[in-house]
């Protein structure tokens, strides 16, 4: 596709000399695919000519289209709208370049430029609660950005950096101190990560009435959070943990080993996995070191209660806490550390964070103190922010219990899919196995597409309804048309059908011609997606594919074609559309179902 555009944009360049004695360079010059609403395969604006020309819009396409037609190959046709020359390739063009992506291996990862070696940080939870809708988001985003720059030719890790430590945990640890009676996940039945959740849960329930209680004595709201005797005791548990208490360390250790089962089973679930886990434990220590060589170097500050700050008024940013007066680090510390960990590790060209936007302000201010503390890294962060996932009942909230859990909205994703595929009829012939695993693939599939079909940086409405749908702006139904394909093409191998395109082929029908196109645009969009970061990019990209070749399926026969070299073609197009979607697809980390 490449090629052929700029084999285009030369033969322009040269039409424009020859046409009009003036030198524009092909390089100079923008084709983009023509819009589906005009005839043509791609458009030349031509208002910027108008200038170097000294001619009108209209009068330069007509001149330039009437030049390619006549001598160029490639160009079978024209028509000229205002100022836009739609081109319409010639059919032996579309025919040559299926058979060169025919050649390929549409999965061959490509050199689409940009960083070489990339770390992606993404899920990142808090070892005190449950996933939950918000971190879905995040892990499918982390997972399908890793998997696209890898396409693009990058070299990525995926990273996991785990928030085992700091006054939330300690939060569950204290209700389950005070409130668990010896409870253990197999006592109880859950999950190891339900069951924290649960305490965390429990401790604000129980912080909330101790805040009325001393409000209720006349004491401030502000002291009264601080004085809560519960909170005044999480506070000293944190101060024990990074002491090295054995009794507060033991407890540490035990309750997020519970969490880290729970956790690896919905990784599993999920389909998402990492190179490289990180923990804020194992990392704060370095971070506290370079909030010391930064009071060295003079760039922080240490105030009178002896907490250290720095100052980013001049970066248009505030005075941000680098350690507390206790000593006790907080997040931007250990983050400090992790990212020169990365570094270390990796020597990485770019380092993405996965954060949501709340975190906008969090990520400008670490990497401003990077800078300030002259980290050759700094300039290599790139805060991937995304918008919050919301839901008809309104904001998600982990301390009050309200949030979606991501295990439960799994399996209702799962239930719904049974449902709509049972009463759609699509499990004819699939064992009770196979049944199983096709709600699965489909239930994460509409869930993922759901997730990732919206352009990262806006804020979304889930509606588990809406995803599951066969038909429109869906995952099931690009999943579906994978599967339809598949079926065709089994039965063409019964029927002795080859999937190839005969030499003797030299007419294309237009939605032919229309899915040559679609398939060529595939690096294009994997590149675009690596650029942007934007799995939205593949996600729109597949559904085009998967519409285009359904208008294709109903507008000409296949199977039912009686020239054998059409049907040939037809066959070796269809198979060229399921590999392209199957590649596609599981850059958003979904699967492509042979049968439905």
């Amino acid at each position: 596709m490449q090629q052929l555009e700029q084999d285009l944009k030369a033969a322009l360049s040269t039409a424009i000399q020859q046409a009009f004695g003036a030198a524009v360079p092909a390089e100079q010059l923008t084709i983009q695919p023509t819009r589906k609403d005009f005839a043509g395969s791609f458009t030349l604006v031509t208002f910027p000519l108008t200038k170097p020309l000294g001619k009108g819009p209209e009068q330069i396409g007509q001149a330039l289209g009437e030049w390619l037609t006549a001598n160029e190959p490639h160009v079978k046709g024209f028509n000229v709208v205002k100022g836009f020359l739609n081109l319409e390739i010639a059919d032996a063009e579309w025919l040559r370049l299926l058979r060169e992506l025919r050649t390929q291996d549409v999965n061959q990862p490509q050199n689409a430029g940009g960083p070489q070696r990339v770390v992606v940080e993404y899920s990142s939870p808090n070892t005190n609660k449950p996933l939950h809708l918000g971190h879905l988001r995040n892990n499918f985003l982390g997972y399908s950005v890793a998997e696209i720059l890898k396409a693009a030719g990058a070299t990525v890790t995926k990273a996991n950096l785990v928030n085992d430590r700091g006054i939330h945990i300690c939060k569950s640890m204290l209700a389950y101190q005070q409130y668990g009676q010896g409870e253990t996940p197999q006592s109880a039945g859950i999950k190891g990560d339900h069951l924290i959740g649960k305490y965390y849960v429990l401790f604000e329930k129980h912080y909330r009435e101790q805040i009325k209680q001393l409000e209720a004595e006349g004491v401030a709201n502000d002291v009264a959070k601080r004085e809560a005797p519960l909170m005044r005791h999480a506070q000293e548990m944190l101060q024990q943990w990074e002491a090295g208490d054995e009794e507060v360390v033991g407890l540490w250790r035990q309750m997020n080993g519970w969490v880290y089962e729970g956790f690896d089973e919905t990784y599993r679930t999920i389909g998402v996995d990492f190179d490289k886990f990180y923990y804020e434990s194992e990392t704060y220590l370095l971070g506290k070191e370079r909030v010391e060589e930064g009071l060295q170097k003079g760039v922080f500050f240490r105030k009178e209660n002896g907490s250290v700050w720095v100052d980013l008024k001049e970066e248009g940013l505030d005075e941000k806490l680098l350690l507390r007066a206790d000593g006790t680090s907080v997040y931007i510390t250990q983050d400090l550390g992790t990212a020169e960990l990365k570094y270390q590790d990796f020597g990485y060209d770019s380092s993405v964070y996965v954060i949501a936007d709340e975190q906008n302000y969090h990520m400008q201010v670490l990497k401003a103190v990077l800078k300030k503390l002259d980290k050759p890294y700094a300039d290599a962060i790139h805060h991937l922010s995304y918008g919050m996932v919301d839901l008809p009942s309104g904001k998600m909230k982990s301390r009050e219990g309200t949030v979606v859990d991501a295990d439960e909205l799994v399996r209702e994703m799962m239930d719904t899919a049974r449902q709509t595929t049972q009463e759609l009829g699509k499990i004819e012939g699939l064992s009770e196995d196979e049944a199983a695993q096709l709600y699965h693939t489909l239930g994460l599939g509409a869930l993922k597409y759901f997730l990732l079909k919206v352009d990262p940086k806006k804020r979304m409405l889930f509606d588990p309804q809406e995803s599951i749908n066969f038909h429109g702006h869906t995952g099931p139904f690009i999943q579906y048309t994978h599967a339809r394909i598949q079926q065709l093409r089994r039965k063409a191998a019964e029927m002795g059908v080859a999937e190839e395109v005969s030499a003797g082929l030299t007419e294309l029908h237009e939605t032919e011609q229309e899915v040559v196109q679609a398939l060529a645009g595939y690096r294009t969009a994997v590149a675009d997606a690596a650029r942007a970061y934007s799995p939205a990019v593949v996600a729109q990209y597949v559904y085009d594919l998967a519409k285009t070749y359904n208008r294709f399926y109903t507008e000409v026969p296949v199977l039912a074609e009686t020239d054998e070299a059409k049907r040939g073609l037809r066959v070796a197009l269809s198979a060229q559309v399921a590999d392209t979607l199957r590649a596609g697809l599981r850059l958003l980390g979904m699967a492509a179902p042979e049968r439905m």
